[in-house]
């Protein structure tokens, strides 16, 4: 046990210095090369940053680095949780058609302005698009709730689940199919993912709904240690099961709804982060997973934030095409080591 708790200080230790690392790291990458010591008389206040690098770094820069480790977090977090409600190493944080519900509301607010008129305000825009994927979210989130209290067993819950989010797609398609192409474009970027797309003043709504999802995630993780060995041994242990998947949902809801709002429906990180903390801890202790999993989906967001944004250039890839390029084979992986029984 003791060399157990030295191995994992040292894993913690170094995950948060990379984290800090990379942090630090995307304070300096964008389109503009800013010098690093006026990057640094613009955190500490030094009179020789200019008001054009203070804006970028104070207004622009530290707000997307905290929205890339907020939404690492969160998706990597609630992809732990799926996984283990379902005992699918293939579950991810929208498996339950919370991006599905999201990806609704924002096409109801940019697609169906065609049918009542554009929005003038560029503000009310951008604030409307996350207030309409959130709204969207959390509705669906309480369709699988309400129905959650008659289904007994998670497996029908998940058809469920795929199937509502099947659905959603089907009337999100015909939409897009009679929208216009201003509008159309505006969703097909919002599906793409972006984290400078949250402004420094939106993050007063992102992160109270974050932490309290993940409050209540580290409230659960003794939950989740019954719940990976059975409901029925669970229930022997005196937990109420259903209870106990009630506030999970709840957390993950909040987690990867709120995530998929303000920042668009970001896949691959929720499913591979789960599976590289039991990869490199080598445990199925969710009191040493968690937060693994915290820092290491910190760690990959923002690498995948960093290597989104090439050097000296205006436009910055889609953060979904880089999260698919890292965590594809960590899962092709995890289905070949199952296939070998390993």
């Amino acid at each position: 046990m003791e060399k157990k708790a030295i191995k994992y200080t040292f894993l913690f230790f170094c995950l948060g210095i990379v984290l800090f690392l990379l942090f630090v790291a995307d304070l300096f990458a964008g389109s503009v090369v800013l010098p690093v010591s006026e990057v640094w008389a613009a955190l500490t206040g030094g009179a020789e940053a200019s008001e054009t690098t203070r804006a970028i770094v104070l207004d622009f820069r530290i707000p997307k680095a905290m929205v890339a480790l907020l939404a690492g977090v969160s998706l990597s977090v609630s992809g732990l949780q799926m996984q283990t409600i379902f005992k699918n190493p293939l579950a991810d944080p929208y498996v339950l058609g919370i991006s599905s519900g999201s990806s609704l509301g924002v096409a109801l607010f940019v697609l169906g302005t065609a049918f009542w008129g554009g929005i003038s305000s560029f503000w009310m825009q951008n604030l409307g698009l996350a207030l309409a994927g959130w709204i969207g979210a959390f509705v669906m989130l309480a369709v699988i709730m309400a129905a959650s209290i008659r289904l007994r067993d998670t497996m029908s819950l998940l058809v469920l689940g795929i199937m509502v989010g099947g659905v959603v797609s089907a009337v999100v398609g015909i939409m897009q199919y009679f929208s216009e192409a201003a509008a159309l474009k505006t969703y097909v970027l919002w599906t793409m993912g972006s984290f400078s797309a949250v402004p420094a003043g939106q993050l007063g709504m992102m992160v109270p709904a974050i932490v309290l999802g993940l409050l209540l995630a580290f409230f659960t993780m003794k939950w989740l240690d019954a719940l990976m060995l059975g409901d029925e041994y669970a229930r022997t242990m005196g937990l109420n099961v259903r209870r106990a998947r009630t506030v999970l949902i709840i957390s993950s809801g909040f987690l990867a709804g709120t995530v998929t709002a303000f920042c668009g429906p970001i896949g691959f990180i929720g499913i591979a982060v789960p599976h590289l903390s039991r990869m490199m801890f080598q445990t199925a202790n969710h009191r040493v997973l968690m937060p693994a999993t915290v820092l290491l989906g910190g760690v990959m967001m923002l690498f995948s934030d960093l290597v989104s944004q090439l050097p000296g250039a205006d436009s910055v890839l889609p953060v979904n095409t880089i999260t698919a390029l890292l965590g594809i084979p960590v899962i092709v992986f995890v289905i070949y080591r199952n296939q070998r029984g390993y």
